[in-house]
């Protein structure tokens, strides 16, 4: 057996101690019916290999993971004129707080807090005649997997609970800093959080993060080099909700997480990874999806040579899809 894989049945075994600590998100009831019990872990290295342990090619709904994809999108098609409506600050609140949002003029703090990822989806609402559809095809392609879609239960449960971000979305509208009409602005946002994709989905749609933008399932560039890194930077300054800057002290990576478990974090020039357990902390984080990623960055500094350097070859930057 590889020393990759070893390394990853590893770091899933010791992750498995922390299972039984916290509590599966339920204030969206299609989440609630999650089994707190699981777990899985998937790596996807810049030369394309994956390496996964447990139940890491079971789907899942990816949440506010998709925030990342959404930015990405919004900024392919924007570029910087995306941060008239969206701040590149930590917001040191809940992720779905009104208080600060309307303290600051309707101006979301930065795009992975609930109120962002609304700003950035009505810009996409503006660009795309379906922009869920069109996020969803992009996840196809970035992952290899054509069979990813939306879970309408999920999609629905979360339409019928939008109380507290259709109040996100009506305050941005009266300090016009949304354009498009709220529900259609939510409808997109919410069928984008209930992607359904796998751990090994994940790593490996995520790992243009990791290799200066190229995308290994496409052979291009998805994104420049430049944009990659300034990504990452926000992932790992605001990724982790209020909790973004004890997760970069204890385990140092740009890292997403989303309330239906999951975690992506980002090891640049190296690989891309994603650690699912449905049971999360008081803000919002996997428990055991949060040490499987310390475990790792610990690893990683006692073992500098797990995995090896490297990058894909440049490549021309791939057209809007």
């Amino acid at each position: 057996m590889e020393a990759m894989q070893q390394w990853v049945e590893s770091l899933e075994r010791r992750a498995r101690s922390r299972l039984g600590i916290g509590r599966v998100a339920d204030y969206i009831p299609a989440l609630a019916e999650q089994d707190a019990n699981r777990f899985g872990i998937a790596i996807c290295t810049n030369q394309g290999k994956i390496y996964h342990a447990g139940e890491a090619q079971v789907p899942f709904s990816i949440q506010s993971i998709a925030k990342v994809l959404l930015l990405t999108l919004a900024l392919r098609v924007q570029g910087d004129a995306l941060w008239t409506r969206v701040g590149r600050n930590p917001s040191g609140m809940p992720f779905n707080s009104l208080t600060q949002l309307e303290a600051e003029g309707g101006k979301p703090r930065n795009p992975f807090i609930n109120a962002g990822a609304i700003a950035v989806t009505d810009r996409l609402v503006g660009a795309f005649a379906t922009p869920s559809k069109h996020l969803r095809d992009v996840a196809r392609r970035l992952s290899g997997n054509p069979a990813i879609h939306i879970d309408d239960a999920v999609q629905a449960s979360e339409w019928r609970h939008r109380a507290r971000n259709a109040a996100m979305a009506y305050l941005m509208k009266a300090f016009c800093h949304l354009d498009n009409e709220v529900d259609e602005v939510l409808t997109a946002y919410f069928a984008c959080c209930a992607l359904s994709m796998s751990c090994v989905d994940l790593a490996r749609a995520f790992n243009f993060l990791a290799a200066e933008g190229h995308a290994l399932s496409l052979g291009e560039r998805f994104i420049a080099p430049d944009l990659a890194r300034r990504i990452n930077s926000l992932l790992f300054t605001c990724g982790m909700y209020d909790a973004a800057g004890d997760f970069a002290y204890r385990a140092g990576l740009p890292a997403k997480s989303g309330v239906g478990g999951g975690i992506v974090a980002i090891v640049p020039g190296r690989f891309s990874v994603c650690a699912w357990s449905p049971a999360l902390d008081e803000r919002g984080n996997s428990v055991a999806a949060q040490y499987a990623l310390e475990l790792l960055a610990d690893d990683l500094g006692r073992w500098s040579g797990i995995v090896p350097a490297g990058l894909p070859s440049g490549g021309r930057m791939t057209p809007i899809m």
